[in-house]
């Protein structure tokens, strides 16, 4: 028996949310070198474009949607446009994530609900909105992006803490509520990743030390390889795992002292 049907996502349909930067971008393309349907959102139009374009070089035609994903109005319009096009979903990649680095005694009210609704409420309301369409493919997969740091202190912030620890265990809840619906529920959890919300804190050489320090594989991460693990996770032959929080950290959560 062969068993190349396990490493294949050709023809599948994928949706991915911040699909133009960072890990999302690398998602995006690595999802359509793999052969599949591609839609994505992104807050800027120009992002969109450049994005569409970088897809139609690959001879990839995406669904780019304009909208803010922790606006409820933004996700009406993703699962019309989505529905418009689609009438099953085979791959949901909810990546969308911000931050802002404070102490705690420091936020105010405005930035805990600007970090919440963004990298949970959305989390949330878009997993709900996609299940019917995820439930149609008979074989959906959700993959969360969450961080390292919902699983230890790092110096990111505790509201940004938060939120990841909260969507690991959303992972693990809706794993075990999806699986009669034929729903895989992963996530995966980097470490420090080169991507542009990372280089603002990598750009300090003696902070940029401290985390390579704290890394055994003494290294930064790249894109690629969050977009491979999530890639796996999508594939069939990774079809009797869910509920599992994948770690890509080069090492960092099990180096004790």
């Amino acid at each position: 028996m062969t068993t190349e049907h396990l490493w294949k996502l050709k023809g599948k349909k994928a949706f991915v949310t911040g699909g133009t930067k960072g890990i999302g971008l690398a998602i995006v393309m690595q999802l359509a070198d793999l052969g599949c349907d591609i839609a994505f959102v992104a807050r800027t139009k120009q992002d969109i474009d450049k994005t569409e374009q970088l897809l139609l070089k690959k001879g990839v035609s995406a669904i780019g949607i304009l909208g803010d994903v922790s606006d409820k109005e933004s996700i009406a319009t993703i699962v019309n446009t989505i529905t418009q096009h689609w009438d099953s979903l085979d791959i949901f990649i909810n990546n969308v994530g911000t931050n802002i680095r404070k102490k705690l005694i420091e936020y105010d009210n405005d930035e805990y609900d600007k970090i919440m609704n963004t990298n949970l409420r959305s989390a949330f309301d878009l997993s709900k909105a996609m299940h019917p369409l995820l439930k149609k493919s008979e074989q959906g997969n959700v993959v969360y992006i969450s961080s390292v740091a919902g699983h230890t202190h790092i110096k990111t912030g505790a509201i940004y803490a938060m939120t990841k620890a909260a969507l690991n265990q959303l992972t693990k809840n809706l794993a075990v509520e999806w699986a009669g619906d034929g729903i895989r529920v992963n996530a995966v959890s980097p470490w420090y990743i080169r991507t542009p919300l990372a280089e603002t804190v990598l750009k300090n050489p003696e902070y940029k030390q401290e985390v390579l320090d704290r890394t055994p594989l003494e290294r930064i991460g790249e894109p690629e390889h969050v977009a491979a693990t999530v890639a796996f996770l999508c594939m069939a032959g990774a079809n009797f795992i869910t509920g599992q929080i994948i770690v890509v950290d080069g090492g960092f959560l099990v180096n004790g002292f």
